[in-house]
């Protein structure tokens, strides 16, 4: 007990307190800037800190009410995975830290599945949670993935995943990192079908979900400022004990070196993902092969020129 509950009278302690128990307080310390932004400010701003335009972690249910048209989306029912196949133990267990992780964040995995309409084109979305032990690939993940494909399929509707992960979860050892060769199964079913692929990589995407489905799309958007990669820059550098160069591994440093195509701001990612799926499946056939994917140049600038894709569209 503190001395602001022995003077405040008990009828109204509760206003100093938020309702909301998801978010700690009314204000948030932007990692970039370091400028306190008001959290409604921040909701409006779809998570962008107005100061400096760092993009801070969205959560995957408010992503997808951003990508889908007003009409809403659907989730789709994901596949149980065996829980805790290894039987894993650190510091807890491992099917201790799945609960725990389920009750925080009200899903079962690091991924969810939905289907809906951007500009009246039906498109599936699997999207990473990064609040879900980091995204880690898992079983979970990999299932989720399969569906996400196999829906895009059954559906005929260009397959988009936003990616954030840490890399390949641990607690399920080999299990996990066979999830790379399945996830590349999912892309190729979806290419099989002739189906557009686009992937949205997002603060920070590594590990094995880079070395797999990640880097595998038609197309790769980039959020400014995400972290792209394997391994992160701090373990590079001391592995081979030489100083990286600045924004190394960073958005923009790679679509200057070809490995992304484009830098999209948070607030322009519904509008390209629009314009690209819409060219990729132009004439109403959803059947746009790969190679039809337009070559983009390198945007000189964070909201890029969307002129090509325009073009192609006529």
């Amino acid at each position: 007990m503190n001395w602001l509950s022995n003077i405040t009278p008990p009828g109204i302690k509760n206003i100093f307190k938020r309702t909301d128990e998801s978010a700690d307080t009314l204000w948030v310390k932007c990692n970039d800037c370091g400028d306190m932004v008001f959290h409604r400010d921040l909701e409006a701003g779809q998570q962008v800190c107005p100061s400096c335009g760092f993009h801070m972690r969205i959560a995957p249910e408010e992503r997808l009410k951003l990508l889908y048209d007003e009409s809403g989306y659907t989730l789709i029912d994901l596949p149980d995975p065996v829980a805790d196949p290894l039987k894993f133990r650190d510091e807890k267990k491992y099917s201790d830290r799945l609960k725990d992780y389920r009750k925080k964040t009200g899903y079962q995995d690091a991924m969810i599945v939905a289907v809906g309409n951007i500009d009246g084109l039906g498109v599936v979305t699997a999207v990473q949670n990064f609040a879900f032990m980091g995204g880690s690939m898992g079983m979970g993940l990999g299932e989720a993935l399969l569906k996400a494909a196999e829906e895009a399929v059954m559906r005929k509707h260009p397959l988009v995943v936003f990616a954030a992960s840490g890399g390949a979860r641990m607690q399920e050892g080999i299990l996990s990192l066979m999830q790379m060769p399945r996830s590349t199964l999912a892309v190729q079913m979806v290419r099989d079908a002739g189906l557009p692929y686009i992937v949205v990589l997002t603060h920070p995407t590594t590990g094995g979900v880079t070395a797999s489905f990640a880097m595998l799309g038609d197309v790769h958007l980039a959020e400014p400022g995400a972290l792209i990669g394997f391994a992160g820059p701090r373990v590079i550098e001391q592995t081979i004990r030489e100083k990286l160069p600045d924004g190394f591994q960073r958005a923009e440093f790679l679509v200057e070196k070809g490995m992304v195509d484009l830098v999209v701001h948070r607030h322009d990612v519904r509008a390209t993902l629009s314009r690209l799926l819409h060219v990729l499946t132009k004439d109403g056939a959803q059947s746009a092969k790969p190679k039809s994917v337009v070559a983009l140049e390198p945007p000189t600038r964070l909201t890029p020129d969307l002129t090509m894709i325009d073009k192609a569209a006529e």
